[in-house]
């Protein structure tokens, strides 16, 4: 007997007695931990950007109605004129202006031939300053996050959610999940940061709500 049926064969023998059409939501769990770390009173959307900023990620908070604008002044800023766009990415959320905008799908030589990608969110995490993707309409699958070497993400300070456990109990756990917790970096045994190795190397945020606020 090989150790994958020696695992699988134990799961079967615990799983014996649960009837066929029992789900996991059915059970009952108690739950009495700490659901979030946030202090009373605390602005989760405040905590997120400042978070976020720590990771040495670029924040921007901004409102609807200036969002296109706050995007071209991002891009600019990163001299980012080829950019990746996931399906159902809304159109009016993109600047005027001479940008080129490459819709999925694209292969990994393409995506890596551009300067980056702009998404949006699926949630946003503000104890850790995590944003999570989902797949979902506007963030594409998960190499679109990976490959480029610049990543513009949009969050709507309502999907920010103040710690793991809220915004897990928002996610759907079907979903190809990604956690994005800052621009992509390692070290070595030296404690020397290397960044870019395992995604963008840049990562800048935009917070849609109603206050304006640049977290460099």
């Amino acid at each position: 007997m090989s150790s994958r049926d020696a695992v699988l064969g134990r799961i079967r023998t615990a799983l014996a007695d649960v009837p066929s059409g029992e789900a996991p939501e059915d059970v009952p769990v108690p739950r009495a931990y700490l659901r979030s770390h946030l202090e009373p009173g605390q602005d989760p959307v405040a905590l997120f950007a400042e978070r976020v900023a720590d990771y040495r990620a670029t924040v921007t908070r901004t409102d609807r109605a200036r969002l296109a604008a706050a995007v071209a002044a991002a891009l600019t800023r990163r001299g980012a004129r080829r950019l990746a766009l996931p399906a159902g990415f809304p159109s009016e959320l993109l600047p005027s202006g001479s940008w080129e905008w490459h819709p999925e799908p694209l292969n990994v030589p393409a995506l890596n031939a551009l300067d980056g990608t702009v998404t949006l969110a699926a949630a946003g995490i503000a104890v850790t300053g995590t944003i999570v993707l989902d797949a979902g309409p506007g963030q594409g699958r998960r190499a679109l996050s990976l490959v480029p070497d610049y990543h513009l993400c949009i969050v709507r300070a309502e999907q920010i959610a103040p710690d793991v456990p809220d915004a897990l109990a928002r996610l759907d756990p079907t979903r190809p999940l990604t956690f994005i917790s800052g621009p992509s970096a390692t070290s070595d045994i030296e404690l020397d940061r290397v960044e870019g190795v395992h995604g963008p190397r840049t990562l800048d945020v935009i917070i849609v709500g109603p206050t304006r606020l640049e977290h460099p």
